[in-house]
């Protein structure tokens, strides 16, 4: 019998945890589904001949609960309220609410329905395995050979890139927000270790939660889509959704955490939302599709209008990085923000093998559809496209 592959449920990234906290405290009877895409147009093997070890992963992740000195860990950050890590003891995921089937293509169908309280918790476990599962079959020796290489070349690039620093400038901040793309848990952890051990002054901490805790590093992230788009269905106007997702994130947390996500319906539409209350109340933005040059100069102009200084803001960039392109955009946007880039897939996953392209989406909640409008073409998720074209018509996004 093998080790199951998720160990601890701190196994997952902070969001969950932050995010989590504000349905149970303000909307704990809400209910979602979610579905598992995979973007690959092909793969190396079908994903659906790994359906019998994951449904046995499943099996094991549903036996999991947190222990005294997990708890004890949670109950030490400032934000996370102590009713929150009681109801985290008793918590225990319930295999009931996972659905996996094979489908004609030989592709792999897997969807989570249930209260969110337990549905929201599912989605970075489930990638995880499924990574894992799939990358199993590929491993050889050279494939780990070729990752240990990158690894260092990484590191190297890391140490010259901290050299060239300004001692004026705002530092050059990475995390690792690579747990659900990992290639497996081991060597995200190895990846983690290595950089902290590396280049300190530049490696500011991982999203991952049992990772933090395990080498005292900073547990990194705010808020997901999933946040978002829930409110959608959610007893407000839709044209209100985002403000009364900042405002319910707002009156949770008070100051802290507050960097927001601003691609749900597209960067123009977030903006005509983020007016000067919110603009005051958040640190900062994280951006995950698009043109993150566009989409900096976007922020830029924002704050530059409501003559708030951008160089109190930071910027987040998220998606699709590698050290490279941080790098450039940290010194395309130096002097005018504080910058930090979360790497996922490059850092956890960078071994010379094709990566999958996985995703575990909020397509309905309460009965109702929900969706998210990306500002990069392929991303755009939903199951009901009478719904998407709606969307777009009350944000005025084009097709």
């Amino acid at each position: 019998m093998t080790t199951p592959i998720i160990q601890s449920l701190l196994d997952t990234d902070l969001y969950k945890f932050t995010m989590l906290q504000v349905v149970l405290h303000q909307f704990p009877q809400a209910h979602g589904v979610y579905h598992f895409h995979c973007r690959n147009a092909q793969t190396a093997y079908p994903l659906a001949d790994i359906k019998d070890d994951l449904e046995r992963e499943l099996d094991a992740l549903c036996e999991l609960k947190f222990t005294q000195d997990e708890l004890a860990y949670l109950r030490s950050f400032r934000f996370i309220k102590s009713d929150f890590v009681d109801y985290l003891e008793l918590f225990q995921l319930k295999r009931r609410f996972v659905y996996v089937s094979p489908s004609e293509d030989g592709r792999l169908n897997i969807t989570v329905q249930g209260p969110i309280i337990q549905a929201m918790f599912f989605e970075i476990y489930i990638l995880a395995i499924v990574n894992e599962l799939y990358f199993r079959r590929l491993e050889t020796p050279e494939v780990l050979a070729e990752g240990e290489k990158r690894l260092q070349e990484k590191i190297v690039l890391l140490k010259k890139l901290n050299g060239r620093q300004h001692p004026d400038d705002n530092p050059f901040l990475v995390s690792d927000f690579g747990t659900r793309r990992r290639y497996n848990r081991q060597w995200q952890e190895y990846v983690v270790q290595s950089f902290q051990a590396a280049v300190p002054e530049i490696f500011r901490g991982t999203s991952n939660v049992y990772l933090a805790k395990k080498f005292n590093i900073a547990a990194i992230g705010t808020m997901a889509h999933e946040f978002l788009q829930a409110f959608q269905a959610l007893d407000v106007k839709l044209r209100d959704f985002q403000k009364a997702a900042l405002e319910a994130w707002v009156h949770e947390y008070r100051g802290d955490l507050g960097i927001a996500l601003t691609d749900v319906v597209g960067m123009d539409a977030f903006l005509r939302d983020f007016d000067l209350y919110f603009a005051k109340l958040f640190d900062g933005l994280r951006h995950d599709s698009g043109d993150p040059y566009a989409w900096g100069e976007k922020a830029y102009a924002h704050y530059q209008k409501l003559k708030i200084d951008s160089r109190t803001k930071m910027l987040t960039f998220s998606d699709g990085l590698d050290l490279e392109k941080a790098w450039d955009l940290h010194q395309h946007f130096k002097g005018r923000f504080k910058t930090s880039f979360g790497i996922g897939t490059n850092l956890t996953n960078d071994m010379g093998l094709e990566t999958l392209n996985i995703v575990l989406k909020l397509v309905e909640c309460n009965g109702q559809s929900v969706a998210k409008i990306s500002d990069t073409a392929g991303k755009t998720l939903t199951t009901n496209n009478t719904f998407l074209a709606y969307l777009r018509q009350v944000f005025q996004i084009a097709e």
